[in-house]
């Protein structure tokens, strides 16, 4: 066989040559295109399926609302937890329990020790005394406008849900200080707040409160005692519950409290009604081991006008219309009937001993005099606890009355009203004149001059709006969240309060 000569064509092979492969750097070039328009056809088709999948969702709830009406869609909502339209088992539960009458089952109580037939217990009673319907501020017309069964909930709650309640000494140990923690007035955090620049608030339509861990379960059992459904966790901030400490001894503390806890006096059917006390405060006294309580008491303060919040939605969703007002409740109160004492009693030998005397009088038990080697006063620790709740508290306020220089804060419309209507001062008149000229329902805070001109103010709803938005969705920057980490509430008062000096410091100037 001869080779082929130059510029001839060998025999015809058995089919067409395979083209000459691209360049490298070219075929990854077409790979990466390639894999550009997959995802954008992916993207264009998840785009579809979401636009889809929303014009179905808008198709079920104009049904829907078609179908119920906005109340009926609102209950229908306030069941349907997962937003897909449809009421399973789980969620039908709250109505199931509603119209059988049967009480949900707290599982709570399983993260308690079992009970110890030595401990110590005491029984703890509950006083309470329901709001004055004619302290809310809707009374002054009648409650006009005001359905009678959106207020159900706050009228059939005239007495307290259990009168008394035993506990054991060792339930109070989440009131102890921790490790370490034993300076006077030194505030810790019993309950600390979840809320934050990027939390905003909890929801307000809701009716059943979370079940309660850890340290919340002491607190959500004493607060089951007024009404059934107490929220340990308040919507908006500050939120939880902070303690001090107020005497030491070398056996025994005393602690003093400051709760904020609210609740929820309604279920479906019917719309939500929060019920919110300015704060539960309180003291108790017990062993540095919890194995005893000598003494302890919660209460909401009754000192002021008004100390109680309400607010209840109308509508279907969570940004429907919500109402407000605020009111007075004369005792809403937890008090222990006498120290902790052992559930049984043995002798030296370890025998049960009768705990009733032949006589049938129950045996008397005598307790020693506690020796207190440092003591801090109610009124100090008090406001060491409101700055732990409050950081801008830090700065003290003075009612209008009293201001004699500088820049004041106040936001009582109530203690605005008496002095407008004060006779006897001419100048407190014009004082509270002034302040009531910017004043909104329900609260009003401002800053203001000596001579009673405001220079800035800001409406309490408006407020929590503020507190309520994300960083990024406020326009303007006169309410904006600091770059720290501090609560939603904090803040935006922070700000509040920096813009008011910036408005009335140069009024002041000579």
């Amino acid at each position: 066989m001869g080779r082929t000569r130059p510029g001839e064509r060998g025999p015809p092979g058995p089919g067409p040559a395979a083209p000459p492969a691209p360049p490298p750097r070219r075929a990854r070039a077409l790979a990466l295109l390639g894999a550009l328009l997959a995802a954008a056809a992916a993207a264009a088709a998840a785009r579809a399926f979401a636009r889809y999948s929303e014009a179905q969702a808008a198709a079920r709830q104009d049904s829907a609302l078609k179908t119920l009406g906005t109340e009926g869609l609102f209950l229908f909502s306030s069941l349907d937890t997962d937003r897909d339209m449809y009421i399973s088992p789980e969620e039908f539960k709250p109505i199931a329990e509603k119209l059988t009458g049967s009480i949900p089952t707290a599982n709570y109580e399983e993260e308690e020790l079992p009970p110890d037939p030595s401990e110590e217990t005491l029984t703890i009673e509950a006083r309470f005394q329901p709001l004055l319907p004619e302290s809310m501020t809707k009374s002054k017309d009648g409650f006009l406008g005001v359905s009678r069964l959106a207020l159900s909930g706050l009228r059939n709650w005239t007495t307290a849900a259990s009168p008394s309640a035993v506990f054991a000494a060792r339930h109070f140990r989440p009131f102890l200080p921790p490790r370490g923690h034993v300076e006077l007035g030194e505030p810790w955090w019993i309950i600390p707040s979840e809320l934050s620049v990027f939390t905003g608030y909890l929801s307000n339509n809701r009716f059943y409160p979370p079940p309660p861990k850890g340290k919340e379960v002491i607190i959500h059992r004493l607060l089951s005692m007024f009404h059934p459904r107490p929220f340990v966790k308040t919507r908006f901030a500050p939120q939880g519950a902070v303690a001090c400490l107020t005497a030491i001894s070398d056996f025994y503390y005393t602690v003093m409290f400051r709760i904020h806890a609210e609740f929820q006096l309604s279920e479906p059917p019917d719309f939500p009604f929060w019920f919110s006390p300015g704060q539960f405060t309180g003291h108790i006294i017990l062993s540095k081991d919890a194995t005893h309580v000598r003494d302890f008491r919660l209460f909401v303060p009754n000192h002021r006008s008004l100390n109680v919040d309400m607010e209840w939605l109308y509508g279907a969703s969570e940004s429907s219309n919500m109402e407000v007002d605020i009111g007075y409740i004369p005792q809403m109160e937890l008090e222990a009937l006498g120290p902790s004492v052992p559930s049984v009693i043995l002798d030296e030998d370890g025998n049960l001993i009768d705990s009733r005397l032949p006589s049938g009088e129950p045996l008397q038990f005598v307790f020693e005099e506690i020796q207190w080697q440092q003591e801090l006063s109610w009124e100090e620790a008090a406001r060491r606890l409101e700055v732990a709740m409050y950081p801008f508290k830090k700065v003290t306020y003075l009612p209008p009355a009293e201001v004699q220089g500088g820049l004041s804060g106040r936001r009582s419309w109530k203690e605005l009203e008496d002095l407008q209507n004060n006779q006897e001062n001419p100048s407190h008149q014009k004082l509270a004149s002034l302040h009531l000229e910017k004043y909104s329902f329900p609260v009003e805070m401002m800053i203001c001059l000596p001579n009673g001109t405001v220079v800035h103010h800001i409406n309490a709803n408006y407020f929590l709006d503020i507190t309520s938005m994300k960083p990024e969705d406020i326009e303007n920057h006169v309410f904006s969240f600091s770059s720290t980490f501090e609560d939603p509430s904090t803040a935006t008062y922070m700000q509040f309060l920096k813009e008011g000096l910036r408005r009335g410091l140069p009024l002041l100037q000579p």
